[in-house]
């Protein structure tokens, strides 16, 4: 099947290339007075190289598509959505609800400012990339960040299946009614961070903020530390392993928290049966550990 080309175009009508099929798309523009949206609607295996959006509505319920070096200005509302399959690279997007109710879609080397970015999706990764998004991944599956570096506020809520591995989270209330989530060699800076998420667990991370961690089940800290973290674990059924000071802990519901320091632990005036302990880990501990990361040193 020979393959279209279209190159150094202007579009603006409404449905300007709807139902392109088996195309490549290069330096090309979408915009202009005619204002008219969802201008690739309906198409499929689409290459889009250097091209420029500014109408709204472009990549509906488009199936297999690439888009490379090309930008989607704040105009470019609602952008990507019901789609499948798409390649995002080098590229820059900037309208509100840019990816919503798409599978398999992946982002490498992006920059991203979008306020509900990747709602109601599955499927979808982040490789390299820096996003600013108010409210990130609203209720998607089967989720992948590696080295984002993100900013935004109620991120990650009502989530499942979701990797972040060597990320920069500035975030707030993340991870609420999440279930099934790994954070890796991770900075997570927010306020109540995690409460009411199922099966959360956090690896080699950095935990900034107050009152995280509260209301969890199955909640996992594995070599991690924690600051400015007031009132942390009220409720959660938890077993942490938190090197160095955590300010204080809330009646934790079950499990153990180790710790090397803890400012205060406050005990009483709870809802419901608290038994989680909470562990100071031993000079005897600490030079055992010492020891074994010198021999590895020198072996």
């Amino acid at each position: 099947m020979t393959r279209t080309s279209i190159t150094g175009k202007q579009f603006d009508e409404e449905r300007a290339l709807y139902h392109l099929q088996n195309a490549d798309v290069t330096d090309c523009v979408f915009a202009g007075p005619a204002d008219g949206e969802s201008v690739l609607k309906e198409s499929g295996d689409v290459g889009l190289k250097n091209c420029r959006f500014s109408l709204r509505y472009p990549l509906w319920h488009v199936k297999g598509f690439t888009m490379t070096e090309s930008s989607m200005d704040d105009k470019t509302r609602a952008a990507i959505w019901y789609a499948k399959n798409g390649d995002i690279t080098d590229s820059v997007l900037e309208g509100i609800k840019a990816v919503r109710e798409c599978a398999h879609i992946r982002l490498e080397r992006c920059e991203i400012e979008s306020q509900e970015f990747g709602w109601k999706s599955q499927d979808i990764t982040l490789v390299d990339t820096d996003i600013v998004s108010e409210y990130l991944f609203m209720d998607s599956r089967d989720v992948k960040l590696r080295n984002v570096k993100m900013k935004g506020k109620y991120s990650f809520q009502y989530m499942e299946n979701l990797e972040i591995d060597d990320c920069e989270l500035d975030t707030k209330d993340a991870f609420w009614h999440s279930k099934n989530v790994t954070v890796k060699d991770s900075i997570v800076k927010g306020e109540y961070l995690g409460w009411f998420s199922e099966n959360l667990t956090l690896i080699n991370c950095k935990i900034i903020g107050t009152q995280p961690l509260c209301y969890c089940k199955n909640l996992k800290l594995v070599n991690c530390t924690m600051e400015d973290t007031d009132l942390s674990f009220e409720y959660s059924d938890v077993e942490a392993d938190v090197k160095g000071h955590i300010l204080s802990v809330k009646n934790p519901k079950s499990g153990r928290i180790i710790a090397d320091s803890v400012g205060e632990i406050i005990r009483g005036d709870a809802v419901m049966e608290c038994s989680g302990e909470v562990i100071f880990r031993t000079e005897t501990e600490k030079k055992t550990e010492t020891t074994s990361e010198a021999s590895k040193d020198i072996a």
